[in-house]
């Protein structure tokens, strides 16, 4: 990864919510509920990956350096990479995360705070992991 990050990488990422290491740095609290969004950077270690969860309101992800992975609850994982936007829409079961070889970054936003929290289901096996990043040929080929 280059060191012309666009945000700080902030603290690390509570691990009751991802698998390896990954940073995250809240851009926007939204304390005063003036958006009803919250705006976060996250920056993932290769393997690193949230586990399971959904958002009432949905979500937002920007991805801005590295490769990735986005799945759903029983579909297939879509590849990512630098300029991919994902729309996650309220309470969809999911995970993301970076790449076997490679760090993730990306911008999420929360949207619809005031619906509540995230929920958290549990970590995304190894199992589940090496099987949604399995095809190197799609993750490898990503700018």
């Amino acid at each position: 990864m280059n060191n012309k990050a666009v945000f700080a990488k902030g603290d690390p990422g509570p691990k009751e919510f991802f698998s390896n290491t990954a940073w995250v740095n809240m851009l926007h609290t939204d304390e005063d509920q003036a958006f009803d969004t919250q705006v976060y950077n996250v920056t993932f270690e290769p393997s690193a990956r949230t586990y399971w969860h959904s958002h009432p309101g949905g979500q937002i992800l920007l991805c801005t350096e590295g490769r990735g992975c986005y799945q759903e609850k029983g579909h297939p994982a879509r590849q990512l990479g630098k300029g991919d936007v994902v729309a996650i829409p309220p309470n969809v079961n999911h995970w993301h995360g970076a790449a076997p070889d490679s760090e993730f970054v990306h911008i999420g936003m929360s949207t619809q705070v005031h619906l509540g929290p995230a929920e958290w289901f549990g970590p995304v096996t190894d199992e589940e992991y090496n099987g949604a990043t399995a095809d190197r040929s799609i993750i490898n080929n990503r700018l």
